[in-house]
């Protein structure tokens, strides 16, 4: 294995063990209102917690990357989520299945932010992108695998086996950060560890117009997927009377637009150039979500309509991802960390109340939902064309 590929598989299996601990127990959600006798809102908001800490933590972990390496603060996050996967295992009631949720998300975060700034400090550019969209590759996959397995471990064993499976998650990403994992930021190029250094390296960034932009813009497109996390399952078995494992099918199929698309965003920046690739891929995202939401208020609720239709808008969306990411962190080099960081505690904070904004107007029916995705597509492209226009003006002039 090449240690392209390497750094491919390892940094996106590291990447997985957040999204694997979201996607795995959706298919678990109705079962665990029933089990600890609570509310479709109570049970959501350990999703809500979740994506807070998840987004809120990734402001620490950026920063200690550039201070003190990458690799110490990814045994610091993967041993938090280990403390918080069994807790939640064990938890006798939802109050404590959110505390432990959120703690959970705490160490996740780690891995959320770390990744990113590795594949900054090993590549820019055209080769960044395609970097990102393997990682993406690999950890895509949990979409498709994880509520398969999670309806395997919840049919015969309960809810709580999902929990025990993140554990073990868990323990594989420290193997892997010990054994496969070199260090790629060295003592030399690491920044000073006072309040200064950091808070300066946030000062660029909360100052980079073009920086922020491009990093809501893939927030609110993550933040349509959240809202779809927070909600599918409930609207699949509950109101198309779904099985888990019928839901599970259904919900991969989305993954795999997402997961395909993405492959292709290396190739195209490299052929079209990236702003391009985004500003098209954003608009046609947004135009099939907001043509699913208008055959909705219709009255064409069926999953004929649905799910094509939101195969469509997440494949264009896997276009989006990494070809932003990638772009947010280009000129950033040397605060690789606290950009990413930065960058994901603003993205996942999005996701996080926009997930609170679909479970506040869920009512068990189709269209909160889909609303609730438009919306944030097409903001994601007023954003774009506010961002990128100038981008490409300036580009052509160039030229």
């Amino acid at each position: 294995m090449t240690p392209f590929a390497r750094n491919a598989v390892v940094l996106g299996l590291l990447s997985a063990v957040g999204p694997f601990a979201i996607d795995m127990y959706l298919p678990a959600l109705p079962a665990i209102a029933a089990d600890l006798h609570t509310t479709t809102a109570s049970t959501q908001m350990t999703l809500t917690v979740f994506f807070i800490a998840f987004g809120l933590c990734q402001i620490v972990y950026g920063p200690l990357s550039d201070v003190y390496g990458r690799k110490a603060p990814l045994y610091a996050g993967l041993t938090l989520f280990t403390i918080g996967s069994i807790g939640c295992a064990l938890a006798p009631g939802i109050g404590w299945l959110i505390a432990f949720r959120f703690v959970q998300g705490l160490g996740a975060a780690a891995m959320a932010v770390i990744p990113r700034a590795i594949i900054r400090d090993l590549h820019t550019g055209a080769e960044a992108t395609r970097l990102m969209s393997l990682v993406m590759l690999v950890f895509s996959v949990c979409p498709i695998l994880a509520p398969l397995i999670g309806s395997a471990l919840i049919v015969p064993f309960g809810w709580r086996a999902v929990f025990a499976a993140v554990t073990l998650a868990a323990l594989i990403g420290i193997a892997l950060v010990a054994l496969m994992l070199p260090e790629t930021r060295p003592i030399e190029e690491r920044i000073g560890g006072s309040m200064r250094n950091v808070l300066g390296g946030f000062r660029i960034l909360l100052r980079d117009g073009h920086f922020l932009g491009l990093t809501f813009i893939g927030g609110l497109g993550m933040s349509s997927f959240f809202a779809f996390l927070a909600t599918s399952s409930f609207v699949y078995i509950g109101h198309y009377g779904l099985s888990p494992t019928q839901y599970s099918l259904a919900f991969s199929i989305n993954a795999i637009g997402f997961i395909g698309a993405s492959q292709f965003a290396g190739y195209l920046g490299g052929r079209f150039g990236m702003t391009r690739v985004v500003l098209t891929a954003v608009s046609l995202y947004a135009g099939f979500a907001l043509l699913l939401f208008a055959l909705t208020l219709m009255g064409f609720d069926s999953l004929r309509v649905l799910m094509p239709l939101l195969f469509m808008s997440f494949a264009f969306l896997g276009l989006v991802i990494p070809s932003t990411m990638v772009l947010a962190l280009e000129h950033h080099g040397p605060i690789a960390g606290i950009a990413a960081a930065l960058g994901g505690t603003l993205q996942m904070v999005t996701g996080g109340v926009m997930i609170a904004v679909a479970g506040l107007f869920f009512d068990g029916t189709t269209l909160p939902m889909v609303c609730t995705i438009a919306l944030t597509a097409v903001a994601a492209l007023l954003v774009s064309l506010a961002t990128l226009r100038n981008t490409r003006l300036v580009t052509a002039a160039a030229e």
